[in-house]
């Protein structure tokens, strides 16, 4: 797949990206850092003559997505993907989802939001909340002389997944999410 359009201007991978509520798709043009943790607790459980204790399964953590995108101008139309508009419209998007919503009561939590990107995290859209977010705004870099916002800067995000109570997934569910792998073989 090529990355960059015949007049060398970057592509946007259309099946990368961060969907916020309200607003268009953020898209990628360069794929991000993402790192995908999880954890399980477990307690021991001493027994009277075992030389080591049971563990027994008490909970699983949140799942948290980092996700570190990169932002880079190669437009001088501000209505147009990659222009240093665009790019800080995206920013403020972004940076919008951490604060409440003040309709439709006051204080409402954020927004959900949701991310893809291909079939890292899942072959669907995970909804997820944006925990905390950190610009670099780089100072080695040409900038825009009317947003004073560098040609490329990162935004580095952490999600959490969340899931409807319903819809909370299991084992089987992660290894196997198509069918195509039987377990019981």
């Amino acid at each position: 797949m090529k990355s960059t359009l015949p007049n060398g201007s970057l592509k946007a991978i259309t099946d990368c990206y961060i969907s916020i509520p309200r607003y268009k798709k953020i898209y990628m043009y360069i794929l991000p850092d993402i790192s995908d943790s999880k954890s399980a607790q477990y307690s021991d459980e001493a027994i009277i003559g075992r030389s080591s204790p049971f563990k027994t399964y008490s909970h699983s953590e949140n799942r948290t997505i980092s996700w570190t995108a990169y932002f880079m101008t190669t437009h001088d139309n501000p209505n147009r993907d990659g222009s240093a508009i665009m790019n800080l419209r995206n920013l403020r998007a972004i940076q919008s989802v951490t604060y409440p919503r003040d309709k439709p009561a006051p204080y409402a939590p954020p927004p959900v939001c949701s991310i893809k990107c291909g079939s890292i995290l899942g072959n669907e859209e995970l909804c997820v909340v944006l925990r905390s977010y950190t610009v670099k705004f780089p100072t080695d870099v040409s900038w825009d002389e009317e947003t004073l916002l560098p040609y490329k800067f990162s935004v580095d995000m952490s999600w959490d997944v969340v899931y409807q109570s319903d819809q909370l997934p299991g084992w089987a569910n992660i290894i196997d999410p198509d069918g195509w792998w039987n377990i019981n073989n």
